[in-house]
């Protein structure tokens, strides 16, 4: 697609809050990696149209209220719950799938906050995560090659060749998958009910009962409930606001016509809006500062994630945070470390070095997923919740050595019942793993290994404060 068929004309800029050699599509001039080559231009042209002129997902309050929960985060007053599919599937746009994604991270949340006593911010890697970034950009099937599935946004999974030609009407189909998920999930958390804290015990699943961790959940909503009561029985009722969760949505924003075409201002703020989510990130395949994704990125006030992992260049992560925070704002920047458990212990303390040194306000989140995922003897992809965990310790012990602070966790996991990750209470091994794979693209943590996960962090969180 030529810049000429998609760009409207260049308003004026915000000379305090926009760099006025950016807009929403200046990003069409740099080279671009992860887009795929849609071969009919025009349907590209109107679903882009179509794109531009649909209200917004998410508003610019919200997303400035994220923004500062971050800076809390960063500070260590708050801490980040971010987690969810590996990449949504259209399929799974029903209420099932998405109430039991909703109640993991819930429950979660909820031993967190119990274990930790702060306050946690849930972000779900929800309504908008429909594109994963490939290594390669065909696969072998059957002695043929297809181009490679990059997830619903752009082409169909089956191995098929009309299905996997990038579609640009699926950039509209996946913006009306993501309004039903985020109007369910408000009308969830946010009418009560679902999210009511009296009734905790809602956000169960029965295969909860075969955790070993069960008897301590189960004592964890007693005292949680009686909490309640003694606080409704000495405060006026206004000020106990305990039928309804925040819920925050993010998603990489890996293809650039989907974001940028719901760029815009906000009637009443400065600036330029993703308002297609309230936290979009930058992959570690797309975070070069010479690239169309930084400049993209450039131009917005969202708060924005930037995963960090090999390979990379220490001082061009840090250039690259100063580009993206010119002002140093707190709250704006979250650096996703994924190192993987082996090399976590070299690696982080020479970034926070350089990103601390320089002085420089970043959220620290770590990933130990995608450091850490491995195939098996059949060649089944898959991560070991052990080595997840040992990431998880190992940078809470780094940033502790650091003087820096953990505060948060990027996941890839489900409310369904997989067998994708091995390991967990229930030691799931490599041959259980066939028992119920449903990913198409990364494995995920299934709902007993994210539970189990919660108190595991939780508790990691506290030996950190205590060793202070």
């Amino acid at each position: 697609m030529s810049s000429t068929d998609i760009r409207s004309s260049k308003p004026a800029a915000d000379a305090a809050t926009v760099p006025l050699d950016w807009s929403p599509l200046s990003w069409q001039n740099f080279p671009v990696r992860q887009l795929p080559d849609y071969p009919d231009q025009q349907a590209l042209e109107s679903a882009f149209a179509d794109l531009k002129k649909l209200p917004p997902l998410v508003n610019s309050w919200e997303i400035d209220a994220l923004k500062a929960k971050l800076a809390k985060a960063s500070r260590g007053e708050m801490f980040l719950l971010q987690g969810g599919d590996c990449a949504e599937t259209f399929e799974h746009c029903n209420s099932s799938h998405i109430v039991k994604l909703l109640k993991v991270l819930l429950q979660m949340s909820f031993i967190m906050v119990h274990e930790m006593n702060i306050g946690v911010i849930r972000l779900g890697r929800i309504a908008g995560q429909y594109a994963k970034p490939r290594s390669k950009p065909t696969e072998r099937v059957d002695d043929i090659d297809y181009p490679i599935y990059r997830g619903d946004l752009v082409n169909g999974y089956e191995a098929d060749a009309e299905l996997r030609k990038p579609s640009a009407q699926r950039l509209v189909e996946a913006y009306h998958k993501s309004g039903l998920t985020l109007n369910f999930i408000r009308s969830l958390t946010e009418g009560g009910g679902f999210a009511d804290l009296h009734h905790p015990e809602y956000w169960e699943l029965n295969f909860m009962k075969n955790n070993k961790f069960y008897d301590e959940y189960a004592k964890m909503v007693s005292s949680i409930t009686n909490a309640i009561r003694f606080m409704e029985g000495i405060l006026p009722t206004e000020l106990v606001n305990l039928r309804q969760v925040e819920m925050f949505t993010s998603h990489e924003a890996l293809n650039l016509y989907y974001d940028s075409a719901q760029t815009r201002r906000s009637p009443h703020k400065d600036g330029w809006y993703n308002m297609s989510t309230h936290l979009p990130w930058i992959g570690n395949r797309t975070r070069d500062p010479k690239e169309a994704h930084v400049e993209y990125f450039r131009g917005l006030k969202n708060p924005i994630g930037i995963k960090v992992g090999p390979p990379y260049d220490i001082d061009e992560i840090a250039d690259l945070v100063q580009l993206l925070n010119p002002s140093n704002e707190e709250g704006k920047i979250t650096l996703i470390t994924r190192f993987g458990s082996k090399i976590v212990e070299t690696e982080l303390p020479k970034l926070i070095d350089k990103i601390e040194g320089r002085g420089l306000k970043v959220l620290w989140s770590a990933d130990p997923m995608h450091g850490n995922t491995f195939a098996t003897e059949s060649g089944i992809k898959t991560r070991a919740f052990d080595d997840i965990m040992d990431e998880i310790r190992k940078s809470f012990a780094v940033h502790r050595q650091m003087g820096s602070i953990l505060g948060g966790v990027h996941l890839e996991m489900t409310g369904e019942d997989v067998t994708e990750c091995v390991g967990g209470a229930n030691g799931l091994n490599a041959q259980g793993l066939s028992t119920n794979y449903q990913s198409y693209c990364d494995p995920r943590l299934n709902y007993e290994q994210s539970l189990e996960l919660a108190f595991m962090i939780s508790r990691e969180w506290k030996a950190s404060q205590k060793k202070k």
